[in-house]
């Protein structure tokens, strides 16, 4: 099973300028290998069988016809291999040479796109040879023999794969080709480049094709010319990027003196899956002077790579961005405070009442608080952390509760809930020594109860500290933890959570740290079973499973809505030297068992705000009904 993937690679061969054999030697050798290493789409520079660099021997009839010959022999020496190629070369219909793009398959060419936009500035001087592809006198061209399709209007099709092409300056322009073919379907874009070096360019080249692959939701793969062409005037380093909806998959290594090439899986499943989501990306249609009949769509066979591996490597934590990790960190915080600043703004309060137990989420929400206050010019005293051991309360995490609140300045309560608990299962006729859902659930409910009414006794609002790990998996007490008057990390999940609050302690006191430390090497617990010697008995991950496994599954649930099978297949290969493949179906099979029950506790969630990519706010991200059943889930995890 493909799961979606397609392997695609960037090639770029060393090349003689206006040695057509030479050259055609190097792109066979490279077709071969990549044919060899399973990839299904491969593509090539700009003007790559006699170099992009010839200059006025473009008007040369005998170098024409040996980049006709050059591909001839092309055709013929890879025709055994399914693979599609695509490369770069001079094409003339006896009136006009075009900078053109072939591409072909198994010894047929199936389309010849020209250059639509023609550089002429600076080092450029196209307009010189070529003509764009506006000038052609038909939608046919004659090459090697065959009558094959030709202009900029080609879309290449294979099932949910489409293929777009265009070449180096296209890129370039304030309104590329590739808008109008992603609008239509094309979903890999292939750009056939010469672009040379000079100082800053290749940042912003890379960025280009990032953003156009981003701005599209599509693969775009960019090769340009590298070692061998002329050294006159400019340089060219082989520059190749292969990006998916903004992400870099691959890139490849300049100023090599060797042929290059760069593999990539992308997953088209994935970008079908944004697209479908995003409702306006397809809108500018409606007035869109490019009607889709306009494109031809060519047929050709994209053969299943079935016994190919997967070489890309998936992020065992999608939630978690190293790169940008402090930054994001600081803009969680910033949107979390400025949140809760507005509602605090709204309400006209200065004041707030939350439970801190001395583990993640209340920390986190603490902390927030602090920040908001600041902003606010509010002084921290009005902040009201309130501790309420229960039954499972340890000496630790009481303990940090009391010097955080200290260390922050805020104003520290502790009520022992313990005895209105007891009172309360007196009441209710609950033996206390059967610690089941009500005997924990009890204890929730009490602190929520307490939180709910000093706010309403001290003119405040209470913050809420569950977060989204929590919310998916319906880890919470309904009508207990679930509710509060703002949850501040209501779309944060929990793997996120330690690396905001290390960030948050670089910028904090040395006292501050040291607490943040230890509650950060804290197990996660509920804390509400009886402790052992002093030490928590009940661990979450224990009983749920692991959040980062839970956290992986959400992702890919929400985010693109992978098949069950799918998000296995991702998971063994984020978490191959972690877990095996019976926990994590396993754990797969308890999260949608939760994910599904536990909608009801996420119907009637308290506001909050957004921070990422994914939130499950009824009013915003996730809408689902809370009686939806999940069979066809289930039984797919049960059928792996």
């Amino acid at each position: 099973m493909d799961f979606g993937f397609v392997k695609l690679a960037i090639a770029t061969p060393i090349v003689r300028v206006a040695d057509c054999g030479f050259n055609g030697l190097q792109i066979e050798t490279l077709i071969k290998e990549a044919a060899e290493r399973q990839v299904q789409i491969v593509c090539f520079p700009e003007l790559c069988i006699t170099a992009y660099t010839c200059g006025d021997l473009f008007f040369q009839k005998a170098l024409l016809d040996e980049a006709e010959s050059t591909l001839a022999r092309l055709l013929e020496n890879t025709k055994k291999y399914s693979i599609l190629a695509v490369i770069g070369m001079p094409a003339t219909d006896g009136v006009h040479i075009f900078n053109a793009a072939v591409a072909f398959q198994s010894g047929k060419i199936l389309a010849v796109v020209p250059k639509t936009f023609l550089p002429n500035y600076s080092e450029f001087y196209e307009k010189r040879w070529f003509v764009p592809a506006s000038l052609a006198l038909g939608n046919t061209f004659r090459l090697c023999g065959q009558t094959v399709p030709f202009g900029a209007d080609i879309l290449l099709q294979s099932g949910a794969t489409c293929m777009s092409i265009e070449i180096c300056e296209d890129l370039w322009m304030p309104h590329s080709p590739t808008i109008h073919h992603a609008q239509h379907g094309a979903n890999i874009m292939l750009n056939l480049s010469a672009s040379n070096e000079v100082v800053g360019k290749n940042a912003i080249r890379r960025e280009l094709v990032l953003q156009q692959s981003s701005r599209c939701k599509a693969a775009y793969a960019y090769t340009s010319a590298g070692f061998g062409e002329s050294t006159t005037d400019v340089v060219f380093s082989g520059s190749g990027y292969i990006a998916e909806s903004g992400t870099l998959l691959a890139e490849h290594q300049r100023f090599t003196l060797e042929n290059q090439l760069t593999i990539a899986d992308i997953d088209i499943e994935r970008l079908s899956i944004e697209r479908q989501r995003n409702t306006s990306f397809t809108t500018p249609l409606a007035t869109d002077t490019v009607k889709d009949e306009s494109f031809r769509r060519i047929a050709f066979n994209l053969v299943p790579n079935r016994k190919s591996v997967i070489s890309r490597v998936f992020n065992p934590h999608p939630f978690i961005h190293h790169a940008t990790l402090d930054s994001d960190c600081m803009e969680i915080l910033s949107i979390q405070s400025a949140g809760l600043a507005k509602r605090l703004s709204h309400l006209g309060l200065n004041k707030v009442a939350l439970g801190v137990s001395g583990g993640l989420d209340s920390t986190l929400a603490l902390l927030v608080c602090a920040k908001t206050f600041d902003l606010l010019n509010i002084p921290r005293k009005r902040i009201m952390g309130i501790s309420m051991p229960g039954f499972g309360t340890t000496t630790r995490t009481c303990k940090n509760a009391a010097a955080l609140c200290k260390s922050l300045s805020v104003e520290y309560r502790e009520i022992d809930i313990k005895p209105a608990c007891l009172q309360h299962f007196k009441d209710i006729g609950h033996d206390a020594a059967v610690l089941d859902s009500c005997y924990e659930n009890t204890q929730a409910r009490e602190r929520t109860q307490i939180l709910m009414d000093i706010a309403n006794k001290e003119g405040a609002i209470v913050v809420g500290t569950g977060d989204l790990s929590e919310l998916a998996l319906g880890w919470a007490t309904y009508n207990g933890d679930h509710i509060s008057m703002y949850g501040v990390n209501a779309s944060v999940p929990k793997t996120l959570i330690p690396h905001v609050i290390r960030w948050a302690a670089t910028q904090q006191t040395p006292e501050v740290q040291a607490v943040l430390q230890d509650i950060l090497n804290t197990p996660v617990s509920p804390e509400l079973l009886p402790c052992l010697n002093g030490e928590v008995v009940q661990k979450t991950e224990e009983l749920i499973g692991p959040y980062e496994l839970h956290d992986f599954f959400l992702y890919y649930t929400l985010r693109f809505g992978f098949r069950p099978t799918k998000i296995h297949f991702l998971a063994q290969r984020a978490f191959s030297d972690k877990y095996n493949e019976m926990e994590i179906k396993k754990w797969l099979h308890l999260f949608f068992h939760r994910f599904f029950s536990q909608q009801f506790k996420r119907s009637c969630l308290p506001d909050g705000p957004k921070v990422g990519a994914i939130s499950l706010s009824p009013r915003g991200d996730w809408r689902m009904p809370s009686d939806a059943v999940a069979h066809l889930w289930m039984e797919e995890i049960e059928a792996l």
